[in-house]
């Protein structure tokens, strides 16, 4: 194992970014790891933005220059309970056939189609009789193929099939390895390789969990939890990038659970990471008010996993909560933070 510590880039010219016109939001957005979700829409020219505020969620279109486009909020589903339900998380899930937009609350899940318009589903959580020190919810959403996993309060990851079209999604199985609330999932194309760990579950404990999806999904291995949550999860080409309450950030080798470089990265929690997949670029964003962007790859005579920093950004006074790269090739990103009423918008020079 390697550790490595954040320090700037030893090029200066690697990866500078600057500030772009900032999108309003209506409200600040909520104190919850991973509140942002984009989505990027080339063919026109556009980048949707979710944001979770409490009981609704902000979805906002930008073109290329920040102009806000259009506006929608979405509430939760009321259930049984007397006051709203708070929503914990929107994501977009890019299927084979259809974008769908999932959202997470202390009641159920809701799908919709990718500009919220329709909900094609909605799925309750069964309440039972939950220990009355926990909250009921679900958080940690990723499609895989045809599926969309969905994680819960009980460690249970809910797997639905989704079909080319229509509304007759299908919860066709229930991934049972986590002992405590589900943070975040990832998942990667596995490209029909046999064998192939594709989906990761990361949950309050910092235990991970790989799995091969398909029909049945399979556990592959468990990587053992530090008592340290772990918020935020990805996966790239058999890597694991982990990020947890401790400000660090671990990579593993999929396949073996292996732990090959632990990053000393930020001075606090970690809130979110994302992967650019086309390039490698991991960014990893903290309570510390910072945003980094690293570099991953392999060794091309060993095939051992490197890391490389590219960039720092400090965002003053502002406890970030949500940060996504806008292209595939982590050119652009965005930042969310609580009590901060728009949407950071950062772009490579």
């Amino acid at each position: 194992m390697v550790a490595a510590d954040s320090e700037g880039p030893k090029d200066p010219g690697i990866g500078m970014f600057r500030r772009e016109r900032s999108i309003p939001l209506q409200g600040s957005a909520a104190a919850l790891c991973n509140n942002l979700s984009v989505l990027q829409l080339p063919t026109r020219n556009l980048t949707h933005f979710g944001v979770v505020h409490g009981p609704s969620t902000q979805l906002l279109s930008a073109a290329p220059e920040g102009v806000p486009l259009a506006q929608r909020q979405l509430h939760a589903e009321q259930g049984a309970g007397v006051s709203p339900p708070l929503i914990t998380q929107v994501h977009w899930c890019i299927l084979p056939f259809r974008v769908l937009l999932v959202l997470t609350s202390h009641q159920g899940i809701q799908i919709y189609e990718s500009d919220g318009s329709v909900m094609v589903y909605w799925h309750a959580l069964h309440f039972g009789d939950p220990s009355p020190v926990h909250a009921v919810f679900a958080r940690g959403i990723a499609a895989s193929g045809h599926f969309i996993c969905v994680g819960t309060w009980s460690g249970r990851v809910l797997v639905f099939d989704i079909p080319a079209k229509g509304p007759n999604i299908v919860l066709c199985e229930e991934l049972a390895g986590h002992h405590t609330p589900i943070t975040d999932i990832a998942t990667e194309p596995a490209q029909g390789q046999d064998c192939v760990a594709d989906v990761v579950t990361a949950d309050d404990s910092g235990l991970l969990c790989v799995w091969r999806s398909g029909p049945e999904f399979k556990l592959l291995t468990s990587i053992p939890g530090f008592g340290v949550p772990c918020p935020s999860v990805q996966l790239w080409q058999g890597i694991i990038a982990a990020g947890y309450g401790n400000g660090q950030v671990h990579l593993y080798e999929a396949s073996t659970g292996t732990l090959h470089i632990q990053i000393n990265a930020h001075a606090r929690a970690i809130c979110a990471l994302d992967l650019a997949p086309e390039v490698g670029k991991l960014l990893s964003a903290a309570e510390d008010t910072f945003v980094h962007i690293w570099k991953l790859s392999r060794s091309p005579e060993s095939g051992n996993i490197e890391v490389e920093h590219c960039h720092g950004e400090c965002v003053p006074d502002t406890q970030v909560c949500g940060a996504r790269f806008c292209d595939p090739s982590g050119n652009s990103f965005a930042v969310t933070g609580y009590d901060l009423a728009e949407i950071l918008r950062f772009r490579s020079v």
